[in-house]
């Protein structure tokens, strides 16, 4: 359903139970899937690929040219998974040559003004709270909760079930099951109650506590911690995780609180 006052391309590939409130402007080389409702004074501009069930609300942009000087006009993305609600004012720019999209997963809440810039990559059930502003090229994975605020440098990289502190500046990566805070950004303890919410047992929180007392509470550096952690502790799909993730990162990874 489709006010009069809103303008949508008629190349836009829209399902036909989307509702289109007042004043919304819609870009040709658009998609938008069904049960998605789009606020008034919302744009959606070229290469936005939005799911099914999702609310943008007033005044969100979508698939904005990316803020990257090195951008040159090429054909790219953004791409909006299911149930994902982009709250007022939020902004959501598409990809450039280096990856070709942005993504935001399914189930996210993406609240008011916060920024996703190009070529991030942000996945399922993840949870960003007013004004966050992600530089190009991030990667927060699943179920991540950032607090309102937080300024996340370029290239950074989030794990999965990982609390950041509202407010935090994070220059480093964070390694997933962690809480984050304190400035600068540093390890404040494992996020146990989100993990608990999510359905991990006492016995698998306990293992994960165990592999950052090594990383962080040893006294060792990060590469003597792993090799001590895959020498002594059993591997579980957690262990495993954090050990690639530690030798996978490119920035570092945050430091211990001292």
């Amino acid at each position: 359903m489709k006010q009069p006052l809103a303008y949508v391309h008629p190349a836009a590939k829209i399902a036909s139970s989307v509702v289109i409130d007042p004043f919304v402007t819609i870009d040709q080389n658009v998609e938008i899937g069904e049960g998605t409702r789009i606020g008034s004074n919302v744009t959606i501009l070229e290469g936005a690929r939005i799911g099914k069930n999702c609310t943008i609300c007033s005044g969100a942009v979508i698939s904005g040219i990316p803020q990257d000087l090195k951008f040159r006009g090429e054909e790219t993305l953004a791409i909006i998974g299911d149930n994902t609600t982009i709250r007022e004012c939020a902004t959501v720019n598409r990809g450039t040559a280096s990856k070709g999209k942005t993504v935001v997963g399914s189930n996210c809440l993406i609240m008011a003004y916060c920024h996703v810039a190009h070529d991030c990559v942000i996945g399922d059930n993840v949870i960003m709270s007013n004004a966050v502003q992600v530089a190009g090229e991030v990667v927060i994975d699943n179920h991540a909760v950032i607090g309102g605020g937080a300024l996340i440098h370029q290239f950074s990289h989030i794990g999965q079930h990982v609390m950041l502190q509202g407010g935090a500046l994070v220059n480093k990566d964070i390694p997933p099951y962690v809480k984050a805070g304190r400035n600068p950004i540093s390890y404040a303890g494992i996020n146990s109650i989100g993990l608990r919410r999510r359905g991990f047992t006492n016995e698998q929180i306990r293992d994960i506590q165990e592999i950052f007392r090594y990383l962080y509470l040893s006294g060792m550096n990060n590469s003597d911690a792993i090799e001590r952690i895959e020498a002594e502790l059993p591997a579980t799909k957690e262990r495993d995780e954090i050990i690639l993730f530690v030798r996978n990162s490119k920035r570092g990874i945050i430091r211990g609180y001292v």
